[in-house]
């Protein structure tokens, strides 16, 4: 069944140094994918470095709306504009940091309902939804 899914109903993740807000997941009836717009602040003085996490047994997809950054993995660097895609292999350790002068905005696929137990990083739910 085809169905809308609205950024005012998106679920607000509580992961570090990052607003996620997961659009499209199993929770929303999805059996495939996990999509979830991020927005990484421009990183101020004293704010803590974002730590590499994982995805141990499937890609993701990265898709920059808006912003400049570099995704740092395993495999290397990689720096990123509007308009770039990025292919993140199963188990490469990663995090992407805000090089620019505004939010870096992106948008992260999975090919996974859900991916918070496939993923090395502490996440916590937040029950309160956000407006657009």
């Amino acid at each position: 069944m085809t169905r809308l899914c609205k950024q005012s109903d998106a679920r607000v993740l509580g992961l570090p140094g990052r607003r996620a807000l997961e659009m499209i997941s199993g929770a929303q009836g999805a059996t495939g994918i996990t999509l979830r717009l991020v927005e990484i602040p421009v990183p101020q003085p004293g704010d803590a470095p974002r730590t590499r996490h994982h995805h141990s047994d499937c890609e993701e997809c990265i898709f920059v709306l808006s912003g400049r950054g570099t995704t740092h993995a395993d495999s290397g660097a990689y720096d990123l504009r509007p308009g770039d895609s990025l292919l993140i292999s199963p188990g490469d350790r990663h995090a992407t940091h805000n090089t620019g002068d505004e939010t870096l905005r992106l948008l992260c696929f999975f090919p996974v309902a859900e991916i918070a137990s496939r993923t090395e990083e502490p996440m916590t739910i937040q029950k309160n939804r956000i407006r657009e």
